[in-house]
């Protein structure tokens, strides 16, 4: 017989493709191949059999197939060896097995070893043929959806240990502020990216505070985040100067990530509430806001490397000072930012490209577009514990649709009677 011989329903009797199962059966005895496309004629199964007469010539054949009818005695495989390669090749597969009389054991063996069913030959019709193979395939189906539903609850398992590393509880023990935190994955995003934030108290007047963002969205990059945000907090808490703090990231980074090509940006703040006044520390990553009544502005004019490129560098410190207790602290990663705008608050008509560029001219958000939300008459009446949200469903409904890019933010204040 011909590998290449199949059996097809006539088209007056076809069923829908959904119900139809293709099937390959591998048998290298054509009189058995012959019976068992007679046998599914006979009872008109809804089944498209083709017919592979050695394991060599079946593997390749694999894709497409809802189930495969395997002989266990063929030429090149014999006994469950056939099974365990047919396994190896493809995970989605259902497969039932022939046996001789005498060789029912090996059928056993073979369900025990991942095979769906096992026939032995001689002894089924056209029904119970055709229902094996439907039950074959569903339960094949049924295992997919239990794996599948398996690797979700490891992946939101993974997510809710990454997120309790990037995202922890602040340590402001005994410090005189309100601190709020907002953090949103990107639309793309099925984990948490690279976005991380913290911020600790060491003494009742002086808070350090960090917002940073690995460069990518996926496995590698929100571990090297955790690194990074737990080896500031442990540098903090240690009394390094903050001086000292950025180039020790750089050294965790390098000596952490998986590839030369990750990066991270930073923004690093200390505060002196006694003072009133602010240090800051950019590292290639957007610039804090200070929030006044009515209005917005860049804390920082200077700015320095990202961390992780060409080797250590000076990164300029930045003073800012905090007026009285009317003052706020906005830090942000660049996906608040990096939304797109058409200038007037509509809705946009365009997106953006593949590569990231706009489509007639659309421009970014920005830092300009930032500073323009927070001065806007409306933001007076937002709640301070309300602002982040606020901020990020603006820039959703100026992009049009789901930010791209995971967003972070940070809302420090002096406590207030608000």
């Amino acid at each position: 017989m011909s590998a290449g011989i199949s059996w097809h329903r006539p088209a007056a009797e076809a069923v829908s493709e959904r119900l139809r199962l293709r099937v390959l059966l591998i048998e290298d005895d054509p009189g058995d191949a012959f019976l068992v496309g007679e046998l599914l004629a006979e009872v008109n199964a809804p089944i498209e059999l083709s017919v592979a007469e050695s394991l060599a010539e079946a593997v390749p054949r694999l894709d497409g197939v809802d189930c495969v009818l395997l002989d266990l005695g063929l030429p090149d495989a014999s006994g469950l060896d056939a099974l365990r390669q047919i396994l190896r090749s493809t995970e989605s597969v259902a497969v039932c097995v022939l046996t001789g009389l005498g060789d029912e054991h090996l059928g056993i063996a073979a369900v025990g070893e991942g095979a769906q069913d096992y026939l032995i030959k001689g002894t089924v019709d056209g029904v119970l043929l055709s229902r094996a193979l439907r039950y074959a395939v569903e339960r094949q189906r049924a295992d997919d959806n239990v794996r599948r539903l398996r690797e979700i609850e490891l992946r939101q398992a993974e997510s809710a240990r990454l997120e309790r590393g990037l995202l922890p509880q602040p340590l402001l023990d005994g410090a005189a502020v309100d601190l709020v935190l907002f953090y949103q994955p990107g639309r793309d995003r099925a984990l948490l990216g690279g976005d991380f934030y913290d911020a600790v108290a060491t003494t009742p007047d002086r808070l350090h505070l960090l917002v940073g963002d690995v460069c990518g969205h996926g496995v590698d990059e929100a571990p090297l985040g955790v690194a990074l945000r737990v080896a500031w907090r442990a540098l903090v808490l240690a009394g390094v100067p903050d001086d000292a703090m950025l180039e020790a990231l750089e050294q965790v980074l390098v000596s952490e990530r998986r590839s030369d090509e990750l990066f991270a940006t930073v923004v690093m703040v200390t505060v002196d509430l006694r003072a009133g006044l602010a240090q800051v520390r950019l590292a290639g990553h957007p610039p804090p806001m200070a929030l006044e009544p009515g209005g917005a502005r860049p804390c920082a004019a200077e700015t320095g490397l990202v961390l992780g490129v060409a080797g250590n560098h000076l990164r300029p410190v930045n003073e800012v000072t905090l007026t009285g207790d009317t003052w706020s602290l906005l830090l942000y990663t660049d996906g608040l930012i990096e939304g797109l705008t058409d200038g007037d608050g509509s809705a946009p008509a365009t997106r953006a490209g593949a590569d990231g560029s706009t489509r007639r001219g659309r421009p970014r958000l920005g830092l300009e577009g930032l500073m323009d939300l927070l001065s806007a008459p409306e933001r007076a009446s937002i709640a301070f514990a309300d602002l982040p949200t606020w901020l990020v469903e603006k820039a959703t409904r100026l992009n049009g649709g789901p930010l791209s890019d995971d967003v972070a933010v940070l809302l420090l204040a002096p406590r207030r009677t608000r």
